[in-house]
């Protein structure tokens, strides 16, 4: 029988198009390998995943997918956090994937099944099976050492994060994060999530190995913390294979024509490096006071700029389905006369930009990003410093990492209520685009890009981290 690798991404698309873009790297190492995909149907909407699978089958024909059934939440589930509904949809679709495992077994010899770290709940699924279970984790090291690290804090304070605040916890590989910057899922050890990451921190070292969307040089500290095994003082560590960065090749991910987009036209025209980009994500979403905030300051600043403006979300619920917004009013949410006035130097793009095209323009010099892993990794693969304006998830973790221990971003510093003012967009953007700080993490990025390049070249770090791991499947 055919040699195969099961992938099994976590939902959201963003977690999808990591996953796949690692089976095409599986594939130009191993190219015997098939690749089969358990797509599970998202339980809230931040952008249909349908049209990107279409253009990727058709252009990728030797991965094949399996579309899981839809499965039916509760009525009465209401969390606080989307990573919930997540969670849950993926425990009701573990009779679906065992069944879906049986079906690919009778043809193909299964080596390894690679889950999102949301997935934690198929292990059982796969230990029935006997298949050996990789987690393939989709954010950085420094990210996973605090995750890894969890049941060790967990148990050693009897507190919520939350409610320690600025108090500065040390993990090991990272720089002191203060507690309310760790991840917002772990935030509340009340709260139905926590317990779920909890529980996946300690089955995370249990694995047959962690691949991290990382690469040696981004993350040196966290990454040697990982592989000697110091996150998990009581116990032992799954092998790490770095493998990063790994980034959408952009194939039809919004089934739009993304080349023939007429804001990289607008950017054509524009100076080298003299533009300010913002995009916040496929979650990210402001309140019409926020938005007006912005553009005040983006005014203000004077800079060139390309901004995505989204609607604001109906309610103060972020876990808002995204796909039933229209586009923005933007006479309506931004300050008057605002587009009259920046019409010269400015363009605003309703709902969606190629964010991946636009970062890789020569005019574009700055990012003011929701710091999102993937957008994090496309900029520096285009050697494009950021601002770091983290919205959800795991961001503010990854902020704080970005600015003081990979210094390729300056903050973007919020009040207390989340609330950021014009006089801080003004700042910060002048900041990035034209002062001594924004020129030393300028130079900053520049040199990962470069690392970046080095280490996915034919002998670099993460392409041997990869041949290593695939070594491992060739021998069973």
């Amino acid at each position: 029988m055919a040699d195969a690798i099961v992938l099994y991404p976590s939902p959201p698309i963003g977690h999808l198009v990591s996953m796949l873009e690692l089976g095409k790297l599986i594939l130009t190492h191993q190219p015997s390998l098939v690749i089969h995909v358990l797509v599970a149907t998202p339980p809230y909407r931040a952008d249909s995943t349908a049209p990107y699978i279409t253009s990727f089958s058709a252009t990728f024909p030797s991965i094949i997918f399996h579309h899981l059934p839809p499965v039916t939440l509760s009525p009465s589930l209401a969390p606080r956090h989307h990573e919930t509904l997540t969670f849950e949809t993926l425990r009701l679709n573990n009779p679906n994937v065992h069944q879906t495992l049986l079906s690919i077994s009778q043809n193909f010899t299964v080596h390894a099944l690679i889950i999102d770290f949301f997935c934690t709940v198929v292990r059982s699924v796969a230990s029935d099976l006997n298949v050996p279970a990789y987690y393939f984790f989709t954010s950085g090291a420094g990210c996973l050492a605090s995750f890894l690290y969890l049941p060790t804090l967990h148990k050693n304070t009897d507190k919520s994060f939350q409610d320690m605040g600025n108090t500065l916890v040390e993990i090991p590989g990272l720089p002191p994060i203060p507690a309310k910057d760790l991840a917002k899922p772990m935030l509340d050890r009340n709260d139905e999530v926590y317990q779920h990451f909890l529980y996946m921190a300690t089955q995370l070292p249990t694995s047959s190995g962690i691949i991290i969307n990382t690469f040696d040089q981004l993350e040196p500290r966290a990454i040697q913390a990982l592989t000697r095994g110091l996150c998990v003082p009581d116990g032992s560590t799954a092998p790490i294979y770095c493998i990063g960065p790994l980034i959408s090749s952009g194939e039809g991910r919004h089934g739009r024509d993304e080349a023939a987009h007429e804001c990289l036209t607008w950017l054509d025209s524009q100076p080298k490096q003299s533009v300010v980009f913002l995009c916040f994500g496929s979650l990210g979403l402001f309140s019409k006071n926020q938005l007006h905030e912005i553009a005040v300051g983006l005014e203000k600043s004077g800079q060139r700029f390309l901004w995505v403006v989204r609607n604001p979300p109906v309610s103060d619920d972020q876990n808002v389905d995204i796909t039933k917004l229209t586009d923005p009013d933007l006479n309506s949410l931004l300050p008057d006369g605002f587009l009259g006035r920046t019409r010269e130097r400015g363009m605003i793009v309703k709902s969606w930009a190629p964010q991946k095209a636009v970062l890789s323009h020569q005019s574009v010099g700055g990012f003011v990003s929701h710091c999102g892993w993937n957008s994090v990794l496309e900029a520096i693969c285009s050697g494009v410093p950021l601002l770091a304006w983290p919205l959800y998830a795991e961001q503010r973790l990854n902020r704080v990492l970005l600015v003081e221990e990979m210094k390729i971003a300056l903050p973007m510093v919020e009040s207390e209520n989340g609330f950021v003012s014009s006089v801080e967009v003004e700042k910060r953007v002048r900041e990035l685009m034209e002062c001594k700080e924004g020129e030393f993490v300028r130079e900053r990025v520049e040199a990962m890009k470069a690392a970046a390049k080095e280490a996915m070249s034919l002998h670099g770090s993460s392409c041997v981290a990869l041949s290593k791991l695939i070594g491992l499947w060739k021998k069973k």
